[in-house]
């Protein structure tokens, strides 16, 4: 079973802290709160448009992150978005996102794959697919036979 949705809006990283005075901080970036907004907006729309129920077992993530292009950086100059924002910490705000609504909590994320490219045929935002894993999916990654020495 799957869910696959696409965000638009621009990806905004989570992890960043920022100090503000008397021991306390705010994230770094001031597009998160509305790159979440996004993200669980889009999907309680897929939740319902597909008929996925929340799952409380092992999911895989798989996110396509679509990055606003520098004017200054042509295609050529540079291909890949290999500058800020780390892919890590964008993949912390869409699991936190996603938490309530796709699946119970993002600690449930057993697998990742995601990408970061820039967005120069359609619009920034990601794609995003989930998956329930079963006992099954694993099998060849989880074997001890290398413990069998």
């Amino acid at each position: 079973m799957e869910i696959t949705f696409d965000v638009l809006g621009r990806p905004a990283p989570q992890g960043s802290k920022k100090s503000i005075g008397n021991n306390r901080f705010i994230e770094a970036s001031k597009f998160l709160p509305a790159w979440r907004t996004a993200v669980c907006l889009a999907a309680e729309w897929a939740v319902v448009e597909q008929n996925w129920a929340r799952v409380s077992g092992p999911v895989e993530l798989e996110v396509m992150f679509y990055l606003e292009r520098p004017s200054s950086i042509s295609s050529n100059k540079r291909p890949y978005p290999i500058v800020p924002p780390d892919i890590d910490k964008l993949l912390r705000g869409v699991g936190d996102a996603l938490s309530g609504v796709v699946y119970d909590d993002d600690s449930q994320i057993v697998r990742i794959l995601a990408w970061k490219q820039y967005a120069d045929k359609r619009e920034p935002g990601a794609f995003i697919r989930v998956a329930e894993l079963s006992r099954f999916d694993n099998s060849d990654y989880m074997s001890l036979d290398f413990l069998d020495l």
